[in-house]
């Protein structure tokens, strides 16, 4: 490929959907792309764990770590707490998610960084799952501009200056913003969508030898083999009704008890 257009798929918050994780992939290889780079969050909710981590190290995915990863590896020190102040739903998700990990998986997720650094083109770009200042943060498309513009000098001033571009996810919505020179780009989410369309988002991002474009795509998958799965499993029904409507547990949850 010419060095003047690369192509690379930028994704994440797969939460253990491996279906559509394959659809997204299978999508973004035809559209060109060389490289995957995921913004991290591959487990949660969803009924294989362990083979979406395998999956993206069989495509030598370049990961980092995302905030609900960090919760799960972290579930055996945190169980009785947790057992106590979260909601039964969200407990069960830690732990299912912790004991459907193999020591591989679970090892390897250990390695990652919750930052990355990665330069295309003389052009360099930062990973990370939420914001550059936590990995809970919440940016959506109307967050403020000045927030934004924060973020971008605190980026800066742990990575150096001129970013290119800081790649993120976590508040499960694609959407682009500029501050200056710098882009922010949310991927969407590939296994576990909030608004309502319960297609897999990502975002595929070209590297041009005068700038950088990126375009946002919605894929159908196989959402019924996830949900059988999920049903197989013995996993809450909730879970499922999760990706059949393309919505949040919180939403899901409510909608159930009216």
């Amino acid at each position: 490929m010419p060095a003047e257009q690369i192509k690379i798929a930028l994704l994440g918050d797969v939460h253990a959907n491996l279906p559509a994780l394959e659809a997204v992939l299978s999508h973004a290889k035809k559209n060109g792309a060389a490289a995957f780079w995921n913004i991290g969050d591959f487990v949660g909710y969803g009924p294989f764990p362990d083979q979406v981590v395998k999956k993206t190290q069989k495509n030598k995915f370049i990961s980092i770590i995302g905030n609900y990863d960090l919760k799960v590896l972290n579930f055996p020190k945190k169980d009785k707490k947790w057992r106590k102040k979260k909601h039964p739903l969200k407990w069960l998700a830690f732990k299912w998610a912790y004991d459907n990990l193999s020591d591989q998986s679970r090892k390897f997720l250990h390695t990652l960084p919750e930052q990355k650094i990665l330069e295309v083109e003389d052009r360099r770009f930062l990973l990370v799952h939420a914001s550059p200042a936590s990995n809970e943060e919440l940016l959506e498309p109307d967050t403020p501009q000045e927030r934004l513009s924060d973020l971008m000098h605190l980026a800066e001033s742990n990575h150096g200056d001129g970013l290119a571009a800081i790649i993120f996810g976590h508040s499960h919505q694609a959407f682009i913003r500029q501050v200056e020179n710098t882009y922010f780009l949310n991927t969407g989410s590939v296994g576990r969508p909030d608004d309502g369309d319960p297609r897999a988002a990502y975002t595929l991002l070209q590297v041009h030898s005068k700038g950088i474009r990126c375009q946002h795509f919605r894929v159908e998958y196989d959402v019924d083999k996830a949900v059988a799965a999920i049903r197989q499993k013995g996993l809450p029904e909730a879970f499922a009704q999760m990706l059949i409507q393309g919505r949040d547990l919180e939403t899901v949850l409510r909608e159930m008890l009216e």
